[in-house]
């Protein structure tokens, strides 16, 4: 049962092929770093889009309509998501000085992201927690983050006297072409092929993992191709997934505390810890294809959310596993 856990949550050896990923943008990085209409950076711009319409596909709107009312769950998910994350990356930015500015720019890219949709599903499934809420507040989560997420990135280079961002209309309006117009037209054809789409779910996810690692392969090629991380000791890459697993547990621990204070029941408890600390590792690439497009340090901001993610599986899972043993 255990070792199935990991599977199902969809670790199964992804946050390895993360590192080779990294390992081979490091020892070929002009492979990756190329421009042009048939480059590998073109070629994973091109497929966020299809991740993003299989995501619509596969999005019903009955389970969204059947976690509708607990209102206040849902204010909790998503304030912990859009407010809680980003007061909390906000509060360590005196800890960075000028040259680790960047990593501190991924750390707070990492908590505007939205809630990540299946790991939280699967994880509540597992827990025993309120399905149908995390089914909704996880994909409300994700389609709000296209606009929530580079509006907090915008503030906050506006507030670091960054005027890089001042493109926020055009940012937001490409984000709406190639993200919510594929997932619009999913969601629009799930009647029709929604039963297909769940048949094939691991081939799909199988595609969605690609995609991550060749966004995630390019991204550090640019970065290593500018010689982004010369300034970065291995100390500081330790140093910044320490600093991950503290966020998680104080994002986990603040939410438990207002549950606790809000007397919500066993299974919305679980919905609103799984689901309100996770972050989502497909939006935080697939966006930063736009939101970052042409800054040489894409690698040392995405830095922070691969660390945030393999971690957040392993630590939930164990949770989840702790809870579903919990009569």
């Amino acid at each position: 049962m255990l070792k199935k856990i990991p599977s199902k949550a969809g670790i199964d050896g992804f946050p390895m092929l993360l590192i080779l990923a990294v390992v081979l943008a490091y020892l070929f990085p002009h492979a990756g770093s190329g421009k042009g209409v048939v480059s590998l950076s073109a070629l994973a711009n091109y497929a966020v889009s299809i991740i993003f319409f299989f995501y619509g596909l596969r999005l019903s709107g009955n389970k969204l309509r059947a976690g509708l009312n607990n209102r206040r769950l849902h204010m909790l998910v998503h304030a912990a998501t859009f407010i809680l994350f980003p007061a909390l990356a906000w509060l360590i930015r005196p800890l960075f000085d000028d040259n680790s500015m960047s990593l501190w720019l991924g750390i707070f890219y990492l908590a505007a992201l939205p809630s990540t949709v299946s790991s939280s599903v699967v994880m509540v499934s597992i827990a025993k927690g309120n399905i149908p809420a995390a089914i909704f507040n996880a994909s409300i989560s994700s389609l709000a983050g296209v606009f929530i997420t580079p509006l907090w990135i915008s503030t906050v280079l506006s507030r670091i006297g960054d005027p890089g961002f001042s493109h926020l209309p055009f940012i937001i309006l490409k984000l709406i072409l190639q993200v919510m117009l594929p997932v619009a037209l999913g969601i629009a054809l799930n009647r029709k092929w929604g039963a297909f789409a769940e048949r094939h779910r691991r081939q799909l996810g199988m595609f969605d993992q690609t995609v991550i690692l060749l966004i995630v392969y390019t991204s550090f090629c640019t970065s290593f191709a500018e010689r982004v991380f010369a300034e970065f000791s291995a100390f500081s890459i330790i140093a910044c997934a320490f600093g991950m697993v503290c966020l998680f547990f104080s994002v986990y621990g603040i939410i438990t505390f207002c549950c606790r204070r809000m007397k919500l029941g066993r299974e919305d408890t679980i919905t609103a810890q799984f689901c309100g600390s996770k972050k989502s590792l497909i939006h935080g690439t697939a966006m930063s294809k736009v939101i970052f497009a042409g800054y040489s340090g894409i690698g040392v901001i995405l830095l922070p959310i691969m660390l945030y993610h393999a971690l957040q599986l392993i630590i939930v899972s164990s949770i989840a596993h702790s809870k579903a043993k919990q009569k």
